[in-house]
């Protein structure tokens, strides 16, 4: 099985995550830094869709930039434009597999696509 993770390697669950898929007998995991190498507006949409959320649920909330940008009221297609702009907006990690693809928090959750 091939798995995908949008990584962030500062960020704890993130890289429990990665340590989950490494764990995983018989997974292939390719590691994406998404700071570094940001997914397009489609790749995070699909991403998104896949996942049965929202930009809205994908949104790092927390990060003051989400603030200044006025994220907290914008719809869906700002929230991207911002997070393709700003990856540092999106909450991390997620993963995909041909399972699906699931924001991996807690890191646990990344066993319900293996």
């Amino acid at each position: 099985m091939k798995a995908t993770i949008w990584h962030n390697p500062r960020c704890s669950n993130s890289r429990k995550t990665l340590e989950m898929l490494r764990g995983a007998h018989g997974v292939s995991v390719t590691v994406v830094e998404y700071l570094a190498s940001p997914p397009t507006r489609a790749t995070l949409a699909a991403l998104y869709a896949r996942a049965g959320m929202t930009p809205r649920q994908g949104l790092r909330a927390k990060e003051a930039l989400a603030t200044e940008l006025g994220l907290k009221s914008a719809d869906d297609d700002t929230i991207l434009d911002a997070m393709v702009a700003n990856p540092i907006l999106i909450e991390r990690p997620l993963v995909e597999t041909d399972k699906g693809v699931r924001l991996c928090r807690p890191p646990e959750t990344v066993r319900e696509i293996l």
